[in-house]
């Protein structure tokens, strides 16, 4: 099921309310490497809130192509539920899903010819991430605080736990498409990448992504 019908699936059945939805252009110096397209839904049950909805596409433009299409849905507090995720790439696809259970995250994958199962131990909290998919960095902003606090991070793709430490910079003054720009500046470290700079509105929509050890930037596009 690709992540724009499940987002309409849900909104015909009325158990989401979209939150939030863009663009982000990616680049690697100055260079355009990848443009990624996400949906941000508030799952509701009555009138209280049960957790989030977040459907991304992102296509990377290597030869061949690549695309990356990831539904995650997250608990109230943001704690993973379940994932589908696709992988397509030369006329070959590839089905990564992902349910939680006590104390793990099960991981299962479909391909051509192939068919396996990997479980993950989860920490609390647990966010789920991807180095080629930058709207799931939201998550991760979401469960910052002023003082640093270690999550665990858990890589589909490859079946990763990484213990990362996310921090809450506070506002800071960046830029935004050329642009000057005030916003609330996250700070993840730990990771393989190095230190990862994730920048949020006051209302808590994903902005822009750093990662500086690869020359990599993400914004999202105005409008």
């Amino acid at each position: 099921m690709s992540a724009p019908f499940l987002a309409a699936l849900l909104l015909v059945q009325g158990t989401a309310i979209p939150l939030d939805e863009a663009t982000l252009v990616v680049q690697v110096d100055t260079q355009g490497v990848a443009r990624e397209t996400f949906r941000l839904l508030s799952r509701r049950i009555s009138d209280s809130t049960s957790g989030w909805v977040i459907a991304s596409r992102a296509r990377w433009m290597g030869r061949p192509p690549i695309t990356f299409t990831p539904v995650l849905t997250v608990a109230p507090d943001t704690s993973p539920e379940t994932l589908q995720y696709d992988v397509a790439a030369n006329g070959s696809s590839q089905r990564i899903s992902g349910q939680p259970g006590p104390g793990r995250y099960t991981l299962r994958y479909v391909g051509p010819g192939m068919e396996r199962a990997r479980e993950v131990a989860q920490g609390n909290p647990t966010v789920i991430l991807d180095d080629s998919v930058f709207a799931l960095f939201l998550f991760a902003g979401w469960r910052a605080s002023t003082a640093p606090r270690i999550v665990t991070a858990i890589y589909p793709r490859t079946a990763r736990r990484l213990q990362l430490t996310i921090t809450d910079l506070g506002t800071g003054v960046t830029t935004l498409n050329r642009d000057p720009a005030t916003l609330r500046h996250v700070l993840i470290t730990g990771g393989d990448d190095g230190p990862v700079h994730v920048w949020l509105s006051p209302e808590g929509h994903l902005m822009k992504v750093e990662i500086p050890s690869r020359a990599l930037r993400v914004e999202r596009r105005p409008g």
